[in-house]
Formats: structure tokens, sequence, C-alpha cells
């Protein structure tokens, strides 16, 4: 139906991992639009390299552009909020740009078809694209870049992109580890990035030979679709790859990004921000839309999606790691079934805050997530905060099918799984594809799509609630 909208309709000659087009504003590298492998290269790499950096000014120019045009995307911390470690403040204020002549209110009383009709929903609601779709690939903040290289010598930064979103509305980094295992020891991390060169000293003492055995398979790098030693990789020199743990930096999210592995074409695949594995040990499905049912699954299946786009033919012929379902897969699972929450200290055993910890404020937005607000219909205390399940937000309701931005095709979202909320406040962006830089951006968007109508200083006291858990 909307074949023929793409902007990227082939025009001339194949180069690198895939198309050079000539269309309006698309770049090097997309798949044809209607194909299911990714073509062989036909252009020597070198060719391919000079051609993509001359196109990355232009890339980045067209992606910081939409950003702009979509959010606010400046140092705004929330008085008194830090993620988990200490090290950083939590985002405050809604950041997603209304559109001219509209306020919020006025948007939470129209009917989806009304705001559909008058295109009044928030650039910033629909789903976000990759920074460079048409290629895609997994893509890692500066940080994780540079402490990767400091450590291993192995270079994660790509030739033809860079991370899109500022270091502020990032996660913290290094993240903490907290362990189901040592509750009483608080942060395991010692304040350092767990890496292939130190994880052994870190970790000795405190894990299990099978936890460790998991736990370096989980930081040693193998061949991935960008990070490879052919001659369509996206880095500068030859690779060893990635490492699982180069996403799920200490077992949390750095919010690197890829795009999922399950839809094609190419213009419709929604990119996927990395989640956090805490709380892994709770959850009985996997991946935003796979709907994986074990730790084990997971972990192996990550190797042919994640990796190689869920692509066995590429994994084939660049790398595949095929880890052994007793001994490698079940040893991995245990590591990550013993990564735990962070604290959360007004929280009862029960998920509910406690009256004499919490301020007013708090309480109040508790009552409203478990009441007018309707958080709680998915996001069940019980269970951490997520009902392993699956849910339609049917987004589209609120927006024209087919809508074109940086050659990303904007069609329903379909079913998502709920993610946990334990420790929510560090771990922006939000939402699966990070489209939502605060949980104030977070809370208009459910108000809006659910229809339930908070006035303002109700949306204040949920925020405060989301940042106690």
């Amino acid at each position: 139906m909307f074949r023929y909208k793409r902007s990227f309709i082939l025009a001339a000659c194949s180069i690198g991992a895939g198309f050079c087009v000539f269309a309006v504003g698309a770049f090097s590298d997309p798949l044809p639009p209607d194909t299911t492998y990714r073509p062989l290269p036909t252009m020597p790499f070198s060719d391919a390299r000079r051609i993509d950096e001359a196109q990355k000014p232009d890339v980045m120019k067209r992606q910081q552009d939409l950003l702009q045009r979509r959010y606010d995307l400046s140092d705004k911390p929330m008085p008194g909020a830090m993620m988990s470690g200490g090290m950083k403040p939590v985002q405050a204020d809604i950041r997603v740009r209304l559109p001219a002549g509209v306020t919020w209110g006025e948007l939470a009383e129209m009917k989806p078809a009304e705001i559909k009709q008058k295109n009044l929903l928030p650039e910033g609601f629909l789903p976000l694209p990759h920074v460079k779709q048409a290629t895609g690939g997994q893509v890692f903040p500066n940080r994780q870049i540079d402490e990767i290289h400091a450590q291993e010598m192995r270079d994660l930064r790509r030739f033809d992109v860079d991370f899109d979103l500022p270091d502020n509305l990032t996660p913290e980094f290094p993240p903490p580890i907290f362990l189901t295992t040592h509750p009483e020891l608080g942060d395991v991390s010692r304040g350092q990035l767990l890496t292939i060169k130190n994880f052994y000293e870190i970790m000795n003492g405190i894990v299990t030979p099978v936890q460790m055995e998991g736990l370096r398979l989980l930081l040693t790098p193998f061949p991935q679709e960008e990070f490879n030693q052919t001659e369509d990789r996206k880095v500068a020199d030859q690779s060893t790859g990635v490492a699982c743990l180069d996403c799920h930096s200490n077992f949390h999210t750095n919010a690197a990004f890829h795009l999922t592995p399950d839809v094609r074409p190419q213009a419709d695949r929604f990119r996927l921000d990395s989640t956090s594995l805490r709380g892994l040990f709770n959850q009985q499905i996997h991946g935003s839309k796979r709907s994986l049912r074990s730790v084990e699954d997971f972990s192996e299946f990550e190797q042919r999606t994640a990796y190689f786009n869920g692509d066995h033919v590429s994994a084939t012929r660049k790398g595949a790691n095929l880890p052994d379902r007793t001994n490698q897969v079940a040893m991995m699972a245990q590591m990550q079934n013993i990564i735990d929450f962070p604290p959360a200290p007004k929280l009862d055993v029960f998920g509910r805050l406690d009256p004499e910890l919490a301020t007013p404020q708090e309480l109040s937005g508790e009552r409203i997530f478990m009441g007018k607000g309707r958080c709680a219909d998915c996001h069940v205390p019980q269970t951490q905060f997520m009902d392993n399940d699956m849910h339609d937000l049917k987004l589209e309701r609120f927006y024209k099918i087919g809508q074109v931005f940086n050659d990303f095709v904007a069609l329903p979202d379909g079913p998502i799984k709920t993610f946990t909320l334990r420790g929510i406040k560090d771990s922006p962006p939000y939402l699966h594809d990070g489209r939502l830089m605060t949980l104030a951006d977070t809370v208009e968007f459910f108000n809006l799509v659910l229809g339930v109508k908070l006035n303002e200083q109700e949306k204040k006291d949920l925020v405060a609630y989301l940042v106690t858990l």
C-alpha cells in the first residue's frame, strides 16, 4: 500500500553493503524497497567508505533537524532527583514540542479522529527514525565507544553515522550493578564499566563459576552486521565485533539503538532502544515484539536478531556465533538472572509506597497511578510493575499512516510488551524506540493515548511517584 511512498525509491547503482540512491532526502545503503535479504557488496570498501564519510554531515544534520523540530533537548535537571548511581540528575519537564496554536489541555479534550484529521498529534509522539534508516544497524553513544576503546582498543565508532541524542537525555554511565544474591553489597561495579579486561577482578568472589563463565561470554565480542571482518562493515578497521554488554552496559542500558529484526522492508523497520536487563529474573517474555519465552531464548536469539537483523544468511557469511544451549546459553542466563533492580527504599514488599517515607505528592501520584491514570492496568506493582503481556496502544488512531520521516515509514506499532517501571528514572529515553525524552513526556503521551484527562497537578504528582520506583 505504501510501497511507492517511500523516499528512497531506487534510481541507480549498487554500492557497499547496499545501494546508492539519488532520491530526495535519501542516503547510501538502503535495501531495495521490497527485498528480504541484504544484497552483497558490489563496490570496493574504500569507495563505499569514502561515499559514507562524505554523506555523514548531511545524514547527521537531517537527524538533528528532526530532533530539534520534535523536542527541546536542553539540559533541565529535576531538582533533588538523581539516578540510582547518584552521579546524574533525572531530566525534568515536557520536551515534546506542541503544534502551533494548541495546548496540552486542548489536545487531551479532542477525539483521536479530530487530532488525526487536523494533523495535531505532536511529531515527538510519532515513531522515531533511526539516525540512518536506510542502512540501520547498531549505533553506540560516545561514552561507551570511548571507554571500550580505552580498555580494549576495540572501536565501536562507525564512519557513516554518530549517536544522535545529547548525553543529558541518556542513562547514567557507567550504571551501577545490583545483585539479587548480594543485596547487602549495593553497587558491585565499583563505579566501573564491566569489560572483558576487568570483569574477573571486579566480580571474583561474588559470583559462582557458572555465573562468571556466563559473564565472560556476555562480554566477549562476536561479529555483528556493521562490526566484523567483511568489506561491508561500517567501521574503519576490521572488527572482532560487539559484546552483549556493549549495548546493555553493566546489565542496564546506555541508550544504544538499532532496528527491529522482525519487520521488512527496510523503510518499515522501527527503531529499538536497548532495554535494561535489570529484573530479568521476573520476566516471562523478552524482546519488544518477539515474545521470547525465556532468558535462554533471549540470549540465543539475540545472536541472529540484534547482531544480524534476524538474517541467518548474513550471519553465516560474517561469522555466526552459535552458543551451545547447555554449556554456554544456560550460563549466560544464570548471570543475567541475578541482576536486580536498584533499591527503592520508599516501596514496601508489595510494591506500594510506605506512607511514613513518601511525600504527600508521591502518595497522590500513587493514587493516580492505581486509579484515574490506569497505569496499574498494565504495570502491576506486585509483579515488578509489569504484566508480562503485550499491548497495542493503537496510536494510529491519532495520525495518518504512511508518513515518511527521514526514510522511515510511520506504520502502526502493533503489540509491544509491557516494560517494567522499576528503576524507570534510570532509563531515558522512553518507549521501545526512545521517542519520549523524559518521564513528563511519557505521562503526557499516555494521558492523551489512554484518554484519562489528568490535570496539570495530577501529571506532576504522577511523575514524582515514578521517580520513587
